[in-house]
């Protein structure tokens, strides 16, 4: 059979091989990149597209025949992103329509691979050579009916008979003609080469291929199972086929957004990096600490059972408590406008200093009252006089008044009016003259008769019950005072001897 498939293929590509390989074109035309490929024979004409997977890139720019028989075919490349070609590229022709159009396929290489060598001198000057190598020609289906139209079987049959003559020397030629007419061929010697390195892989592959499948040949059933299984896998698949469609349509997006992501991923791992290394150095004391959180927890076991107990009897004692909670909530929603006031007020009072101020009374208040002598506790105090600073139960300075009241009638009240107690009016008397510039003449006579016929206060005689000499020692006292007001007085204030009669008594 592979005889009879071989000498078919020999009796339809030689001649097409022969009778087109001397044709010729002639033309020009040139571009921004050209390729001069060169076939064993083409059907094609100059205009034709060039197309790089189906994409169109270029046009056919002309025809020529090299000096061994071979057809060269300028294709220029005209547009961007698909050059240069590489020594790996390939082109073959292929037919575009019922009618005979063809278009050149071509494959630029890979990018690992040298680019084309331009052409320094000769035909084709500066175009990009393709050898014969890389480029093929398929025999169409139209070519293999014309060979049963006459006259052309007549010449075929011509041909064979003369086929032994004509290629005698040749075969060499013919095997490769055979092989560049018919990708397929090309591509199987090619797939023989590689099976060829790799004789000793499949010589191992067909040696163990025993010993993995006897496994699977012990568990024949899974394997039918999975074979169902992968079928039922694929019916669903395929009942899904358009979300899966849709999902890999929207992949693109996905992966786009996905890179801020992966970028911003790969930065925190970076920062991640001395804080892993940080918690690698203390897991060692993780360790410890997990190690001796084990006896902690044996032992917490009876005071966990005793708080379940607790809070069986406790229960009653929360659900009682819930309106009481009630009202403390309500209580506090209501407080919340006293609470604020009295932050304001903490607040005013913290920038204002009055704490300070009030702890300073309260220090200067106690250094004030602390005095103590023989008899008691005394008071700090400095004496003030002037008309208003005297004890009166009517007004009778208008200068004293907080109100804006009429001179005359004031002073008219005053000079008449009396307190009902003669040693306040006597006092008075004498402030308001000393402070009017006249001089104060001292009433010894009724000094005299008021200390003669007053009887000793409450005060005085339990001083002395509890002390005879405190008496004399007090007088003393008031004897140094008189005469210390006498010596140092104010030439303004005359006798003060009634003030300090009614202050310090007489």
């Amino acid at each position: 059979m592979r005889r009879l498939a071989l000498i078919f293929l020999v009796l339809v590509a030689v001649p097409v091989v022969l009778v087109f390989g001397t044709g010729a074109g002639g033309g020009g035309g040139g571009g921004n990149y050209q390729v001069r490929a060169i076939f064993d024979y083409v059907r094609a004409v100059p205009g034709e597209d060039v197309k790089v997977a189906g994409a169109k890139v270029g046009k056919i720019s002309s025809l020529h025949v090299t000096p061994d028989n071979k057809a060269a075919v300028v294709l220029d490349i005209n547009r961007a992103g698909f050059s240069p070609f590489h020594t790996d590229a390939h082109c073959t022709i292929r037919p575009q329509s019922l009618i005979g159009e063809t278009f050149a396929e071509c494959s630029p290489g890979s990018a690992r691979a040298p680019v084309l060598p331009a052409i320094k001198h000769g035909d084709g000057k500066g175009q990009h050579l393709l050898g014969v190598q890389h480029t093929s020609s398929p025999v169409d289906v139209d070519e293999i009916s014309d060979i049963m139209r006459e006259p052309t079987r007549e010449r075929l049959s011509i041909l064979i008979n003369e086929f032994g003559t004509a290629l005698a020397g040749r075969g060499k030629d013919l095997n490769a003609a055979i092989h560049r007419a018919n990708p397929a061929l090309r591509d199987t010697d090619k797939v023989l080469a590689i099976l060829a390195q790799q004789n000793r892989t499949l010589a191992d592959l067909a040696k163990n291929s025993d010993q993995v499948l006897q496994p699977l040949a012990a568990r024949r059933q899974q394997v039918a199972d999975f074979i169902t299984q992968a079928n039922r896998t694929a019916q669903a698949t395929a009942a899904v086929r358009g979300d899966i469609s849709a999902g890999i349509h929207r992949f693109p997006a996905f992966l786009r957004q996905l890179k801020p992501t992966l970028t911003d991923l790969g930065a925190l791992s970076d920062e991640m990096t001395p804080v892993i290394t940080d918690l690698g150095r203390a897991a060692p004391g993780f360790n410890r600490f997990i190690i001796e959180l084990g006896p902690f927890s044996k032992a917490s076991i009876p005071a966990v059972k005793s708080l379940g107990q607790a809070t069986t009897v406790g229960t009653p004692a929360l659900v009682k408590s819930l309106p009481i909670a009630t009202d403390l909530a309500q209580l506090a929603v209501n407080a919340d406008p006293v609470s604020k006031n009295l932050d304001a007020l903490q607040k005013s009072l913290s920038a204002t200093g009055a704490v300070n101020r009030l702890m300073d009374y309260i220090f200067f208040q106690m250094q004030a009252i602390n005095g103590f002598d023989s008899i008691s506790h005394y008071l700090r105090a400095g004496l003030i006089l002037n008309a208003c600073s005297t004890y009166v139960t009517k007004v009778v300075a208008p200068d004293c008044l907080a109100n804006f009241n009429k001179t005359s009638a004031a002073s008219a009240s005053s000079s008449s009016s009396s307190t009902g107690d003669p040693i306040l009016d006597r006092t008075h008397a004498a402030i308001l003259k000393a402070l009017s510039g006249q001089k104060v003449a001292p009433s010894t006579s009724g000094q005299t008769n008021t200390s003669a016929t007053r009887k000793p206060s409450l005060l005085q005689r339990f001083i002395e019950l509890a002390s005879p000499n405190a008496n004399q020692q007090r007088q003393a006292a008031l004897n140094r005072i008189r005469a210390g007001a006498k010596r140092d007085s104010s030439p303004a204030l005359g006798q003060a001897a009634p003030a300090l009669n009614y202050l310090l008594g007489p």
